[in-house]
């Protein structure tokens, strides 16, 4: 659902090489009875496939549904198709890139969405860590176990990734957390709006959901009181910014160190040894997150069109502060490859089946 705008295209990128997985019905409301080449002319295989209206029944054909539609509009959608299932004897795998099965606190979605709100599923980043964990086992279970997949937000992700070793190991003082992300115009989708435009973005960068007002805060909060922050200790300034690039997310994320951190002998020592804890080094660890070497930053040209993240730690003394950046594609681990990932864990497969494991250069 959805299969017209950039999430959907990129969700279908990945799903036209997938080797275990069979595209069916790509839908629409405004495009059905276009061809898919017409508005996804980087999909050649797909070209000629008709884009069908979104009808719960037809969709509940199907043994996997994903939908990238706009957020609240899922909810509704989901519940359709759940009953149409229901009628047909059949049960589909659901995953919504959207934001409406995302949150579990129906006051945070009043606050920040409004309308009404919607089950929370099951959390489709594979690398959440929990309470007590050095490694995100309980929630690969939870996926493994899965039916019903709600896929992060993009700069959530970037946010969550870069900064989640350090507050679960108690590192860094989460009630004064500062995240500033550089992102690309495609997290905007594909609605026309006048600051979207090239004469309008070109050459300039622009903020935007200032002033604690950005829909991803109380899931990056979330994020954090599931890796084991007591709920109403985390305290977020978030702004994202707007910069000439169709693609990418470069989160940076300031936290104050904690007393655990600054009476370490080695204070970027003991930092830079939690991520890897929590992630691998070298290809030993997580398949799609990858600590950089020490002095290296960041970038989102090397993540573009992959599934990976970039991650880098570092301690500013003079500031006594921990300084932590993550690098990804907005729409690869950002959203369709962390749906795919996420799929793969629900079906038994190897998790990064069909997920792209390299960047581009230049």
């Amino acid at each position: 659902m959805g299969a017209t705008g950039y999430a959907g295209g990129e969700v279908l990128r990945l799903l036209a090489a997938h080797p275990e997985i069979e595209i069916g019905a790509v839908t629409a409301n405004s495009s059905a009875g276009a061809h898919l080449g017409q508005i996804q002319p980087h999909l050649p295989e797909l070209a000629i496939r008709e884009v069908e209206p979104t009808e719960a029944g037809r969709l509940a054909e199907h043994d996997i549904v994903i939908l990238a539609l706009p957020h609240g509009a899922s909810g509704q959608v989901t519940a359709a198709i759940e009953d149409a299932a229901r009628a047909s004897g059949r049960s589909p795998i659901l995953l919504d890139c959207g934001a409406d099965h995302r949150l579990t606190s129906a006051a945070a979605w009043e606050h920040y969405y409004g309308g009404p709100f919607a089950e929370p599923w099951t959390y489709g980043m594979p690398e959440l860590l929990h309470a007590g964990e050095t490694s995100p086992a309980a929630q690969r279970a939870a996926l493994s176990a899965a039916t019903r997949i709600a896929v992060p937000g993009c700069n959530v992700t970037a946010v969550t990734l870069a900064a989640q070793p350090g507050a679960a190991a108690g590192l860094i003082d989460t009630s004064s957390l500062t995240a500033v992300l550089a992102v690309g115009y495609s997290g905007a989708g594909k609605s026309l709006k006048p600051h979207l435009t090239a004469a309008e973005a070109l050459g300039s960068a622009q903020a935007y959901a200032v002033g604690g007002t950005h829909r991803h805060i109380p899931e990056i909060v979330q994020n954090l009181q599931v890796a084991g922050l007591p709920a109403g200790t985390t305290r977020l300034s978030f702004t994202p910014v707007l910069v000439p690039m169709s693609r990418g997310i470069l989160a940076t994320v300031i936290a104050p160190l904690t007393a655990l951190a600054l009476g370490a002998d080695a204070p970027q020592a003991r930092l830079r040894e939690t991520w890897i804890d929590a992630y691998g080094l070298g290809g030993d660890g997580e398949a799609l997150i990858h600590i950089l070497p020490e002095g290296v930053w960041p970038t989102t040209g090397s993540v573009l069109g992959s599934g990976l993240a970039y991650v880098q730690v570092a301690v500013d003394v003079a500031a006594g502060v921990a300084t932590m950046m993550c690098a990804i594609d907005n729409l690869g681990k950002g959203t369709a490859s962390a749906a795919i990932q996420s799929l793969n864990l629900a079906l038994g497969l190897p998790e990064t089946t069909g997920v792209i494991m390299r960047g581009v250069a230049p």
